[in-house]
């Protein structure tokens, strides 16, 4: 039981929601870029909400299923089809064994994920699944995948129908929350008032752009320069996911999935959790703003979103296991 590799696609990888607990060590988490996409695609599943999924971007993979599996596909939608015939993201699908998968054309977002029910068959590194390229470690074979790779399955679909044709499940998982912001919301930095106030001011009020430069360490930005009131130098201390650096020239970068540990570099500011999904959608070119909120709200929509990722969850189990005694 194992998929195929038929084209590897843009930078395609095995994530899963980290490898937490070791930046004291100077290991960053890693993990899905959008870690609501990839809850998302397991749960339409019935896997564990953080199961280690495939994350691509566009030019996306080919992929043969060589067993009967049950997927989903969730984050951005790049116009699906399953042995030529168009499927959607965020629905529960059956493939019969030896179906394809590929992408057609970028309809929205940056980065998509694919889950297979019951998960694929990987060897951990430091309690974590996710691909982290710098060290070789982790995810399959420690890089991206590539043509001919063959990725095992820990088991196959079961299925009442014929077993002949893809099925989409009549239920969709509702993700439209997790992707409505713009303006980002971010709590205020430790060197948020080094700024000049005419910086703060147009920080808030204005628009900056993604760079083409930008991956999964971070997205650079470019706008207004955000001059220094007080200019001070700094020894490298802590960063986490979505905190936002002001760099040497004035302009500005969002550190993402691979961040560093540590940086040197005056912490303007830090997404919020809720946010980053919204904001690893974004793409070169598209412009952000941003608006600052305090820790209850941060934390408030935190949970929401937690609690609505279960309930899906739940309602998958009963829908899934209604549908299944239905007779064929």
């Amino acid at each position: 039981m194992s998929i195929r590799i038929l084209k590897p696609g843009l930078l395609t990888t095995l994530q899963d929601a980290g490898r937490m607990g070791f930046q004291h060590l100077g290991v960053n988490p890693g993990g899905a870029m959008d870690l609501r996409a990839m809850q998302t695609a397991n749960a339409l599943v019935l896997n564990g909400l953080d199961e280690a999924v495939i994350e691509f971007y566009f030019p996306a993979p080919v992929i043969q299923f060589k067993a009967a599996s049950f997927i989903a596909l969730s984050g951005a939608d790049f116009s699906a089809t399953a042995n030529g015939t168009p499927i959607p993201i965020n629905h529960p699908i059956y493939l019969p064994a030896n179906t394809v998968l590929q992408f057609n054309r970028k309809i929205q977002g940056q980065i998509g994920y694919l889950a297979v029910q019951g998960g694929f068959d990987l060897s951990d590194w430091l309690n974590s699944y996710s691909t982290n390229l710098k060290v070789a470690a982790g995810g399959f074979e420690g890089r991206t995948l590539l043509t001919g790779d063959e990725i095992d399955l820990k088991r196959h679909a079961k299925w009442n129908g014929s077993g002949i044709e893809s099925a989409v499940m009549p239920w969709k998982a509702a993700t439209e929350s997790f992707y409505t912001t713009n303006p980002f919301r971010f709590i205020p930095g430790n060197e948020f008032d080094l700024l000049s106030e005419h910086a703060k001011k147009i920080f808030t009020t204005e628009g900056f752009t993604i760079q083409p430069q930008s991956d999964r360490m971070g997205y650079r930005l470019h706008g207004p320069t955000l001059d220094v009131a007080i200019s001070t130098e700094m020894i490298s201390t802590a960063v986490t996911r979505g905190t936002i650096q002001r760099l040497p020239s004035g302009q500005c970068i969002v550190l993402m999935a691979d961040h560093q540990t540590t940086g040197g570099y005056p912490r303007i500011g830090h997404i919020i959790s809720a946010d980053l999904p919204g904001l690893a959608q974004k793409g070169s070119a598209e412009v952000l703003h941003f608006t600052p909120t305090d820790l209850f709200t941060a934390e408030n929509l935190w949970v929401a979103q937690e609690q609505h990722l279960q309930q899906l969850k739940n309602a998958c189990i009963l829908q899934l296991d209604a549908y299944h005694r239905i007779p064929f």
